[in-house]
């Protein structure tokens, strides 16, 4: 069914007004925006509802301007704002920022004071970016970070959005209910699917005891209530040493580079041609994530080459059960430790929606 107004006359009018405004490839679907927002005033909706619609979509469009001028990859750090200079987090968050700088990746902070200054001090003015929100108490970015890679967000959900979307890993320092929030965000996303699989790192100072009650709390409620699953817990890495937090992100793109849903099978970029006694071990060890058949390599699918998707790489393909995205992430775990773990450079594009065959 066309997603249209229902009237050929108005809809050729769109039609006409997108052709003349712009030369996308991607047209239909700017039209169909516009469509939803004449369809907004057919409902009668709100002034308000209009007033927060119209906003996000100006956020959203800004965000992505900012980061398509950038091409490297780009790790969020997340953490409190009321952690001042004095103290070892500060520190250690400084320290990784550098870090992952100093190997080519850019560095995303929330733009405001405390762990978010000390991501963008450390990453240097010319690897950090900003996403801030405006607060009545906390508006003004920190000052290490070139306006032309800010952006201010009125609302908190598409601020995070941008955090997500723009980066291909999540390192999280203590904080508060905001923090938290962000934390099982990003957690929940990779453990239903609803993002792709990244590294997600729980970092904090030595003798800071911040995350380890939580993974307490995850370990003997939720899981011994079987609220969720142990192979859950290959979902995120926890530790004190700002290096190992950096390793497993690069060890993490090792070899694994991205993935598509198609034909109805879930398809794993590599980098590198996993042999036929990788194939066998992966059949041997993760048979229980495989619905139909068997895991194989494979070619580019016909989705893929019409859309140019990184062609050059190797594949994998199974059908996946859709579930489990912990034992996902240990196979992916898996093919990397066939490889040295590099820094690299270039990566997939992140959290894109060109995956037609999402199964929602």
């Amino acid at each position: 069914m066309p997603y249209d107004l229902g009237n050929p006359e108005l809809d050729a009018l769109v039609a006409q007004l997108v052709a003349g405004a712009t030369t996308s490839e991607h047209a239909d679907l700017i039209a169909e925006m516009i469509v939803t927002s004449l369809k907004l005033g057919r409902d009668g909706a709100s002034k308000a509802d209009l007033k927060l619609i119209n906003t996000a979509l100006k956020e959203m469009r800004y965000s992505n301007l900012v980061f398509a001028r950038h091409e490297e990859p780009k790790v969020t750090i997340y953490g409190s704002a009321r952690i001042g200079e004095d103290d070892p987090n500060y520190h250690l968050t400084a320290d990784f920022a550098a870090t992952m700088a100093e190997s080519g990746w850019g560095v995303i902070t929330g733009a405001g004071p405390g762990i978010m200054e000390a991501g963008s001090k450390g990453a240097g003015i010319d690897n950090a970016y900003g996403v801030n929100i405006r607060l009545p108490f906390e508006d003004e970015a920190n000052l290490h970070i070139s306006p032309d890679r800010i952006v201010n967000f009125k609302y908190f959900f598409t601020r995070k959005l941008g955090f997500v979307k723009e980066a291909h890993a999540f390192v999280l320092l203590p904080g508060g209910w905001g923090t938290l929030d962000e934390t099982f965000e990003l957690l929940t996303l990779v453990q239903t699917g609803k993002s792709d699989l990244h590294p997600i790192v729980l970092l904090e100072a030595e003798g800071t005891e911040y995350w380890g009650p939580m993974i307490e709390f995850i370990t003997d409620q939720q899981l011994a209530r079987g609220l969720i699953s142990e192979s859950d817990l290959n979902l995120f890495l926890h530790t004190t040493d700002h290096r190992e937090a950096a390793e497993h992100i690069w060890h993490f793109y090792g070899n694994y580079h991205s993935q598509r849903y198609s034909g109805g099978r879930l398809v794993l970029r590599l980098n590198e041609d996993p042999s036929d006694a990788t194939i066998e071990h992966l059949n041997d060890e993760y048979s229980d994530i495989v619905v139909d058949g068997r895991i194989e390599k494979v070619e580019a699918t016909a989705a893929e080459t019409e859309d140019s998707d990184a062609l050059h790489l190797h594949r994998i393909a199974f059908v996946f059960d859709r579930r489990h995205f912990g034992r996902l992430r240990a196979m992916i775990d898996t093919l990397n430790d066939l490889v040295a773990a590099p820094t690299p450079s270039h990566l997939p594009e992140p959290m894109t929606e060109e995956h037609a065959e999402r199964p929602w």
